[in-house]
């Protein structure tokens, strides 16, 4: 009962610290205004601080086999467990794939965003958030994986709340950055999916 308790709050603080670190490291131009451009190199810190948080997070879910919170325990997705473990995997393939691509595209900056860096290619191309499409829903697998209907709400419900907020803020400071640049490029690019081009409408401008 307490070690449920004590997880599940780590759970929790996890995706909190994971969260406010991350939205502070995509809003370099924003924060040099105040700090001046030692932000840039301080965004690395905070997305490997962030990352330590989100690997807890993970951490903290697959424990969730041994010590869930007993009030929710019987909310298991089915008696036989390859039925989570089967729909983790249709879930994560994709997923996996699509961050890898975001990944490459993006380069170093994944990690070290820099003054220089231009504009992404590859996936970014399609879709503006690559990176997010791949690795969210990934704690919602993990949380099927594990046989959790509870998990599974409140992994989705996470994503639902924190990634739009997320979006905004990065954007925000994104158009800070690259100007019209950008701005052209949200109108013409979906945010985490590919926008279906109107051919007709293509043709008259």
């Amino acid at each position: 009962m307490i070690l449920g308790i004590v997880n599940f709050s780590s759970l929790l603080l996890s995706y909190l610290f994971f969260s406010y670190l991350y939205v502070l490291s995509i809003q370099p131009v924003k924060r040099e205004v105040k700090y001046g451009e030692k932000v840039w190199s301080n965004c690395k810190k905070l997305r490997v601080m962030g990352s330590f948080f989100e690997f807890i997070a993970i951490i903290n879910l697959v424990l969730w086999i041994w010590f869930p919170l007993p009030v929710v325990d019987t909310w298991i997705i089915s008696l036989n467990v390859w039925v989570g473990i089967i729909i983790a995997i249709i879930i994560a393939i994709p997923c996996c794939i699509i961050m890898f691509l975001g990944l490459k595209a993006a380069g170093s900056e994944s990690l070290s965003p820099s003054k220089e860096t231009e504009m992404y290619g590859g996936i970014y191309r399609y879709i503006r958030h690559p990176q997010t499409l791949g690795e969210f829903p990934l704690f919602v697998a993990i949380s099927f994986a594990v046989n959790s209907w509870f998990l599974v709400i409140i992994s989705s419900l996470y994503i639902m709340i924190y990634v739009p907020i997320m979006i905004y803020f990065e954007e925000k400071d994104l158009l800070m950055r690259f100007g019209n640049s950008y701005q052209v490029y949200r109108e013409s690019v979906g945010v985490l999916f590919p926008k279906i081009r109107n051919k007709k409408r293509d043709r008259i401008n």
